[in-house]
């Protein structure tokens, strides 16, 4: 069984920015997500591990390699869908399919000719094969992506804010989709969007500021939460005034007025009452703090 094992990875730009700080992480074979703002370090994080961007210093191993030192190996079992990618104006999906096969590796033409059709059939775009992929929507163009990431039948698949614009029913196909895959191989799922790793996967780690700040599985992370949360409707004035006294993680607005989530181990006052949490109040309380790893058992 594979796995990713990732040792004190650091990475800064020459314009000084430090993308990445010291990433350790253990990344089994199924779905893993990793959560994080933007500009958390998530995309200098999936470059390096397919290969693409050199880390100051650390090291990764996917099934005992050392990706830095065999490139070429890891390549040769990765399939990797960027957050943005091109395509050749006026190219057909499966003729774009089928060079990027012969990119791939994939030589005999009759081999390379059954794997695009059966993807294209997997990912239910055979109808649209004909099509230029410059004019497919969001979704197809996901689908698409997806496609050209399990060419050659990959050991390791890497997708970058691939939800990112779908629309709801697009966004469900594409969960299918990556549960599907994630059955047999390790799928690592970067994204902003909480409800992506809810949904799909396992285990998960939160990236802020190059830092890995909270990792385990979702739902005993969600767990500990339990009974440390508390919800009022206030006004803009009573806010104000409650996130110098309690500690806020976040606000929201429910028809019209807003509701402010607190976390605190003892009820915080008159009109605050206490409710399950879930995986994005998770997420809140870690960005804001107060969900270090050490508070939130993994």
């Amino acid at each position: 069984m594979q796995r990713i094992i990732i040792e004190n990875l650091s990475k800064t730009y020459p314009n000084g920015v430090r993308a990445l700080d010291g990433v350790s992480l253990q990344i089994p074979n199924g779905m893993f997500g990793l959560l994080g703002p933007n500009g958390a370090g998530k995309s200098t994080f999936m470059r390096i591990l397919a290969t693409l961007t050199q880390p100051d210093s650390g090291r990764v191993t996917f099934d005992g390699q050392d990706i830095a030192r065999e490139p070429n190996w890891l390549r040769s079992r990765l399939g990797y869908l960027p957050q943005d990618f091109g395509v050749y104006p006026g190219v057909s999906a499966e003729h774009l399919l089928d060079h990027l096969a012969v990119l791939k590796g994939l030589t005999r033409k009759t081999d390379r000719r059954e794997q695009v059709a059966a993807l294209l059939q997997r990912t239910n775009l055979y109808q649209y094969r004909r099509q230029a992929v410059s004019t497919f929507s969001g979704g197809m163009r996901q689908r698409f992506g997806i496609a050209q990431a399990l060419l050659g039948n990959p050991q390791l698949v890497i997708v970058d804010e691939p939800t990112a614009g779908l629309d709801p029913s697009e966004r469900h196909r594409f969960h299918d989709l990556l549960s599907e895959i994630g059955e047999q191989i390790v799928v690592i799922l970067s994204t902003h969007i909480v409800d992506d790793v809810h949904d799909l996967c396992p285990q998960m780690a939160v990236l802020a500021a190059g830092r890995v700040v909270l990792e385990g599985k979702p739902e005993v992370l969600t767990h500990s939460l339990k009974g440390r949360l508390w919800r009022k409707t206030v006004t803009p004035a009573e806010l104000i005034e409650l996130q110098t006294a309690v500690r806020v993680i976040s606000t929201r607005r429910v028809a019209g007025r807003i509701q402010v989530h607190v976390y605190e181990g003892e009820h915080p006052g008159e009109g605050f009452e206490a409710f399950d949490p879930g995986l994005e109040d998770v997420y809140f309380a870690t960005l804001a703090g107060m969900g270090r790893k050490e508070e939130l058992p993994c």
